[in-house]
């Protein structure tokens, strides 16, 4: 008997010890607004500069590298697999071919500058979150606070895109598609409003305005004149009334059905979300809190830590093994 109670005590001891470690190792894993203080303090700085460089030069590229970060979460999690330049990868899906190339080229130069400072330390996943961050900023949008340590992943995901809402989605899917990322539909309707900066290409709206009835008579016609019925690559601002600066105009623009998108329009069409654009409309205060909160969200959607994923070299090709 006492053989066997100390083979108890000795079990209990190593289960405790076991989950112990477990618990410590997975705290290890979370992300932290202070994850490179020590490892690479100039990062956070780099990063700001090159986003505010590239904003200088053209203000379209802060809507651009908030977009890039959108479409990477959004499939598989906060990874950087966006970024990698496979000729069979996420960026060949239909969702992506639209994405500035820009952006890309902002994210690749950062890097390059970062990893000049700090070799093998920061990921491209973590560059890309607070690039998206530093572009709101940099347009007069708030600021928020990124956790960091994401890993990079060691693939691309095609297949997942279909995770990305079409820019012709109803209501409820883009409720069900945000939903499936754990993001409600406050969460939704204030990601939306991304849409207050960049552009769209005609390809995305000309069914919108050719075919849809809930929208502004006036404002179809004259998107109509550089959009043809068939579609194309023409540009129009995603917020017909500060495009470059992060403002709630956006949703002032659903208000008198001046939705570029039929997606856009979708929140303010006699629909469960008309009260939460009406809101924003009405409070700025209201949409930059909802929108930052969701943006924290997001960002922490299926990060790689730990050792799990790598930390790419070159954000658009894997390290070789």
């Amino acid at each position: 008997m006492a053989t066997s109670s100390g083979s108890c005590l000795i079990i209990s001891l190593l289960v405790v010890v076991v989950a112990a470690a477990l618990s410590a190792s997975t705290a290890s894993a979370q992300l932290s607004s202070t994850f490179y203080d020590t490892s690479c303090p100039s990062a956070m700085s780099t990063i700001s500069s090159g986003v505010n460089s590239a904003v200088a030069q053209q203000a379209r590229v802060g809507a651009s590298l908030l977009r890039l970060h959108f479409h990477d979460c959004f499939v598989q999690g906060c990874d950087a697999s966006i970024l990698l330049n496979d000729t069979s990868g996420e960026q060949t899906q239909p969702p992506n071919l639209t994405l500035n190339p820009r952006a890309f080229d902002v994210v690749n130069s950062i890097k390059a500058q970062v990893e000049a400072a700090c070799p093998g330390v920061v990921s491209c996943a973590d560059i890309l979150a607070v690039a998206a961050r530093d572009g709101v900023v940099a347009l007069g949008g708030p600021s928020w606070t990124v956790l960091l340590g994401r890993r990079d992943s060691t693939g691309s995901f095609p297949s997942q895109t279909s995770d990305l809402p079409p820019p012709t989605s109803s209501l409820q899917a883009l409720l069900a598609a945000y939903s499936k990322k754990n993001l409600d539909a406050t969460d939704m309707v204030a990601l939306s409003g991304a849409h207050t900066i960049g552009q769209a290409q005609c390809s995305s709206f000309n069914g919108h305005i050719y075919n849809d009835t809930n929208i502004n008579a006036a404002f179809a016609t004259s998107l109509k004149a550089n959009c043809p019925m068939s579609g194309g690559s023409s540009l129009a601002p995603l917020d017909t009334m500060t495009p470059t600066v992060f403002d709630n105009d956006y949703y002032k623009n659903l208000l008198s059905q001046k939705g570029l998108l039929h997606s856009d329009q979708e929140l303010f069409n006699n629909g469960s979300t008309d009260s939460t654009v009406s809101n924003f409309a009405s409070s700025s205060a209201a949409f930059t809190s909802a929108f930052t909160a969701a943006m924290v969200k997001m960002g922490n959607l299926g990060p790689l830590t730990g050792t799990s994923g790598q930390i790419r070299l070159t954000c658009w090709k894997l390290n070789s093994s």
